[in-house]
This record gives structure tokens, sequence and C-alpha cells, in this order.
């Protein structure tokens, strides 16, 4: 009973109000070992599957705003749901994975719990989901939004896309210029070393004067 008023709390702390509930439905029906990790640039979370361990854990990012977290969790859960129908013989985010996580999402596409300009790019992604929410820009930047330091700046966050030609950027301490966009990546003049990179159009950037 103890381990179950956790795992509650859990949800009610990081999940938009109308939504926790949903979620602890969703751990209790199949149970899991359910983490909420350290902040993780690589990944928002996980399931982390173990042939030597009935019990299979999901991982969350801790610092995810509530409506992120709660997408993030619900994709993790699709990925736990088709490992018990289908065990590792599907691809990972292949037909099977986009069927479950949209029938698990679906319960959630209410203004009660997504505000309007999330839920509008939200619906459209799910038309399709891509492996991450992070590769969908129009869902990205609504989603980013509601992150505690643009909330608390009351700034919005800034993409590699946003930037113009030319323009010059810093991301992660390095100063770049931008010179070529490729479809999905950018290629930029890295300015202290003259060397040339592709990164990704979604990459998150400071623009410079």
């Amino acid at each position: 009973m103890e381990m179950e008023k956790k795992i509650y709390q859990a949800f009610v702390d990081h999940v938009p109000e109308n939504a926790a509930a949903y979620c602890y439905d969703l751990w209790a029906e199949d149970p899991f070992r359910f983490v909420i990790s350290r902040s993780r640039s690589s990944k928002l979370g996980d399931f982390r599957f173990r042939r030597d361990r009935e019990i299979q854990t999901i991982t969350i990012n801790y610092d995810l705003n509530p409506y992120q977290f709660l997408i993030t969790y619900i994709h993790e859960v699709a990925h736990h749901r088709v490992y018990k129908d289908f065990d590792l013989g599907v691809k990972p985010h292949g037909s099977e994975w986009k069927k479950v996580f949209q029938k698990l999402l679906a319960p959630m596409f209410s203004d009660l719990v997504f505000p309007k300009d999330v839920l509008i790019p939200l619906k459209r992604h799910m038309l399709n989901p891509k492996a991450s929410s992070g590769a969908d820009i129009f869902l990205s930047k609504e989603l980013k939004k509601y992150d505690l330091k643009y909330q608390e700046d009351g700034c919005r966050p800034l993409f590699l896309t946003d930037i113009k030609v030319g323009d010059s950027f810093s991301l992660r301490g390095r100063v770049f210029t931008k010179e070529e966009v490729r479809r999905t990546r950018v290629l930029c003049l890295e300015v202290s070393s003259g060397r040339r990179y592709l990164i990704s159009s979604h990459a998150e950037v400071v623009r410079l004067k």
C-alpha cells in the first residue's frame, strides 16, 4: 500500500492534475518499476528491458514540464505494453508501438489536460508518432514554452530553424554561424575552430547579435 501511495503521489507531482489518476491506473493495470531520474540530455525517459527481471523499469527525467512528462510517460508505457505482447520481436518504434501509444494517449486529448496550443500539434503528431516528440518541431516548440526556465523568464524557446542563414548563435557554449539548410540538419561553421558541423534544425540555441 505504501508503494502505491508513492507512485500516485509521483504523478500528482509531475503530470497535469487531471491526468494523475489515469497515469496511476496505467501503472496499476500492469505494474513496473517506476523511477523518476536525474536530468539526461540524451533522453527524456526510457523503458529498460532485462530478460533476467520479471518486473521491468521505466524512467522519466524529473525536470520535464507536466505536459512533456505525461507524453513521455505514456510513450514508455506503450513500450512496456508492446514488450509484454511481442517480447523483442518487433521494432522499438514500429507499427505495434505506434498503435498502442495512440490508444493510450487518446483519452488525454482534452483541454482539461493539455493547453490548446499544445493539444493541436499533439493531435497532429499522434497521427503518425515519431520516436521522440522532439523530432516534431511544431510540437516541440509548444511544449518547450512550458519549461520552468521559460515560464520564469517570460520568453520563448529558440531553435536553429528560427535562425537566419548567415546569423550567429551559441549551442552548449560554442559559437556557430548558420550556413546551409539540408533537410532536417543544418551546415554550421564553428567560429573558433573554422570547422563545419551538421546540426539538427531542432536544436535549441541562443541567438547572438
